[in-house]
């Protein structure tokens, strides 16, 4: 039985062939190119740009951090982040309800802006689950699981306010990013 070829033909001349001159001086370069490549990058920026372009300036201040999360990565931050607050506010505040809801904003932010642009839309929906997991340390319950569970509850329902306002913010900063995500997508295409 005959067996036929799996694999594509190579369209490209064998290694070691000149290549033709109608190709840019980059691909003509072959071997040379990379032989020169760290001499170009020791020159640094005036390789790039050119002798006579002007300097750029030295960025000025420290600049935030930019990190981009999936909405699995973004979920676990805002889980860990408020257990680690929610844990903070027990040991330092008393277990303060306002100081656990006020600390709730800036994580409902954060979450906001570093899920990356296509999972933006999950953020809102792990900050409530947050929230809730964040509470079992400043909750003052009963002794046992199912009184932490109650205080948890107890927490939940008077707290709802600062719960329904972050995620508010956060689900108004998530439409904005995905309004302009998309935007942006149709004007390259």
């Amino acid at each position: 039985m005959e067996q036929h070829r799996t694999r594509p033909p190579k369209d490209g001349p064998p290694r070691g062939t000149p290549t033709p001159a109608h190709l840019p001086p980059q691909a003509r370069r072959g071997l040379r190119a990379v032989a020169e490549a760290p001499v170009a990058a020791r020159r640094g920026a005036e390789a790039v740009r050119g002798p006579l372009a002007e300097p750029r300036p030295a960025p000025t201040g420290r600049r935030f951090p930019n990190p981009r999360l999936t909405g699995l990565g973004g979920g676990l931050f805002c889980v860990a982040a408020m257990l680690l607050l929610g844990g903070l506010d027990a040991l330092l505040f008393g277990s303060s309800l306002i100081t656990y809801g006020v600390l709730f904003l800036p994580v409902c932010v954060l979450t906001a802006l570093w899920v990356r642009a296509g999972d933006v839309l999950t953020a809102p929906v792990a900050l409530p689950i947050a929230f809730g997991a964040g509470l079992f340390p400043v909750a003052d319950g009963g002794a046992g699981f199912l009184g932490s569970l109650m205080g948890v509850f107890t927490g939940l329902a008077t707290q709802a306010g600062w719960l329904y306002g972050g995620t508010l913010v956060a689900g108004v900063m998530v439409l904005v990013r995905r309004v302009r995500w998309v935007r942006s997508r149709r004007r390259r295409t």
